[in-house]
């Protein structure tokens, strides 16, 4: 009875794969990312073609949100695919612009370890309290924001790249407020959690 009540608790906690049209276009961009990269690394004149993928990919992310709200075609497996593909989105772009030159080594050592423990925590969250990490405004406002100082990338002049170092200030600054939110928000959970368990109540 126990274990058959465990097994009914795991399949509550793991969101099931709908192949809704949100899902299947986070599922396109998923397999576009590769291609992005092959075209970022292959030189200046796949540039252009490289600077419209990009372009596709976030469009494409834009508009799923879109479907998902207004066909309520939210489900629990997009809500946490969704920003997992929109993060190796991002990260994939600044490791390829970094390794032809066009971006400072810190900015994807930055966005490397905010994602890491972005990710961490969501599972953890999902896993222990049966919790799906929703973006709040100031994630959605660094994701904008670090879309557009990569966007500036593929336009801006070889003699101009310095002005990199000074373009992903503001999507940098903005992410590390994002992480220091979601940190004090995963804290407060996991307080009222421990609290509940003292006053009795079920645990999660």
């Amino acid at each position: 009875m126990m274990e058959q009540v465990g097994k009914e608790a795991d399949s509550r906690m793991k969101p099931r794969i709908m192949m809704t049209v949100p899902n299947l276009l986070t599922l396109i961009r998923l397999l576009a990312i590769p291609v992005l990269a092959y075209l970022i690394y292959a030189g200046e004149s796949y540039q252009l073609l490289a600077f419209l993928l990009f372009l596709g990919i976030w469009l494409t992310d834009m508009l799923d949100g879109y479907i998902a709200r207004r066909f309520n075609q939210i489900t629990e497996f997009g809500k946490l695919f969704d920003p997992l593909v929109d993060k190796l989105f991002q990260l994939t772009t600044a490791v390829m612009m970094c390794a032809i030159g066009k971006l400072p080594v810190w900015v994807p050592l930055v966005m490397a370890g905010k994602e890491l423990f972005m990710i961490v925590g969501s599972l953890v969250l999902l896993k222990r309290f049966d919790v799906v990490v929703h973006a709040r405004w100031y994630g959605k406002l660094a994701t904008v924001l670090f879309v557009l100082a990569f966007a500036s990338l593929f336009i801006l002049p070889r003699e101009h790249i310095w002005l990199s170092h000074f373009i992903f200030i503001p999507p940098v600054f903005v992410s590390l407020f994002a992480y220091v939110c979601y940190g004090a928000n995963f804290l407060r959970l996991r307080k009222k959690n421990q609290q509940r368990d003292l006053t009795g109540g079920n645990e999660f």
